[in-house]
């Protein structure tokens, strides 16, 4: 079984950092895109940032400057580094990747996601 686990997540004081970092295991042959998503309860899940296999980068413009997204192919590892965080950060961040499987016969690719990490921004 292929898995996302998340570690990095919890309560910080607006203005400091926290570092996300994501590890894909499994029956795995190759990665492609990964990225994070994040969803504020009663809201839809929205792009925090993406990184291609060839490591580049893509982020919505409110959030460009402040975050950071970085992989390491030799671990299978995606991580998010985060700075100058505000109260509006506070959200539930997701790990997403893009996978590729042998299954014996033929490869395929899937799409999977992290459990979610709860970040909480204080004032």
């Amino acid at each position: 079984q292929v898995q996302l686990v998340e570690s990095g997540g919890g309560v910080v004081q607006a203005g400091g950092s926290l570092r996300l970092s994501c590890v894909a295991s499994g029956s795995i042959t190759g990665i492609g895109t990964m990225g994070w998503y994040r969803q504020v309860s009663g809201k839809q899940r929205e792009l925090v940032a993406t990184i291609s296999s060839g490591g580049s980068t893509n982020y919505p413009d409110f959030l460009k400057g402040r975050f950071t997204v970085s992989r390491d192919n030799t671990k299978n590892t995606v991580y998010l580094q985060m700075t100058s965080l505000k109260p509006e950060d506070t959200a539930v961040y997701y790990c997403y990747a893009v996978i590729t499987h042998f299954n014996g016969i033929r490869y395929y690719t899937d799409n999977y996601w992290g459990q979610g990490t709860q970040v909480t921004v204080s004032s």
